[in-house]
C-alpha cells in the first residue's frame, strides 16, 4: 500500500495564519501607544480579540512576539533592492544617493516598529539580542555597499571595506537617522539629503583614513 499523507487542513493552516496576524498587528499597535514594558499578553489578546492561551500557541511570549515584528521590519526594509541599485553604481555620489533614499525609505516605512525597539531597551529581558537582531542585518548589507565601494576604487586611499562599513553605519544606520528626525525634527527630505553629504565627505579622496 502506498504511504499514508498527513492529513492536511488548508482551512485551518488559514484561520492560524489570520490570527497570527492580528497578534502582531495588535502588540505592534499597543507597543507602539504604550511602551513595550506598559503592554501585557492579555493586553494583545484584548486588542486581538482571542483567549490569551491563543497568543501563547499562536504567537509565543511578548518577547517573542517583538522579535517577530522586528524581523518582519528587517527583511521588509527594502535592503536588497537599495543594495542591487547601488551595485550598478559607478561613482560614489550616485552610490550614496541610492544608499541615502533607500535607508530613508525604510526608516519611514518602518518608523512605529523603529520606536518600539528603542521603547523596549530598557525592559527587555534581552535587550543585546534584540538590538543585535534589529542591527545585524542591516550592518552587513552596508559592508556589501563597502565592498562595492573599494572594488571600484571609490574609497579615499587607505580607507578599508571594514573602516567603510563603520562610516556608512555612522551615516546611515538607526541612530543616525533617529537622531535628526526624532530627536531634532528634521525633515526626512532635509536628512536624506544632508547625510548623503556626509556620506560622500567621509568616503571620498577628501577623507582622511
Amino acid at each position: 500500500m502506498p504511504p499514508t499523507r498527513p492529513y492536511r487542513s488548508v482551512r485551518r493552516e488559514t484561520e492560524a495564519a489570520a490570527t497570527r496576524r492580528d497578534i502582531l498587528v495588535a502588540a505592534r499597535e499597543l507597543f507602539a501607544a504604550h511602551g513595550y514594558a506598559r503592554v501585557t499578553v492579555a493586553d494583545i489578546a484584548g486588542r486581538a480579540h482571542i483567549a490569551v492561551k491563543t497568543v501563547y500557541a499562536s504567537a509565543g511570549t511578548k518577547a517573542d512576539i517583538l522579535s517577530e515584528l522586528l524581523a518582519t521590519a528587517v527583511h521588509t526594509s527594502g535592503a536588497e533592492e537599495t543594495l542591487a541599485a547601488i551595485l550598478e553604481t559607478d561613482d560614489l555620489e550616485s552610490a550614496m544617493r541610492q544608499l541615502a533614499r533607500g535607508t530613508r525609505r525604510g526608516q519611514e516605512t518602518h518608523r512605529e516598529t523603529l520606536d518600539i525597539l528603542y521603547s523596549s531597551m530598557a525592559s527587555h529581558e534581552a535587550a543585546e539580542d534584540v538590538w543585535r537582531q534589529a542591527t545585524e542585518y542591516y550592518r552587513e548589507t552596508l559592508r556589501r555597499v563597502a565592498e562595492h565601494l573599494h572594488g571600484h576604487g571609490l574609497l579615499a586611499p587607505g580607507l578599508d571595506v571594514g573602516a567603510a562599513a563603520d562610516r556608512l553605519w555612522f551615516c546611515f544606520g538607526l541612530t543616525a537617522w533617529r537622531t535628526l528626525v526624532k530627536d531634532c525634527g528634521w525633515p526626512y527630505d532635509e536628512a536624506e539629503r544632508w547625510l548623503c553629504v556626509q556620506a560622500v565627505g567621509m568616503l571620498g579622496d577628501s577623507a582622511g583614513a
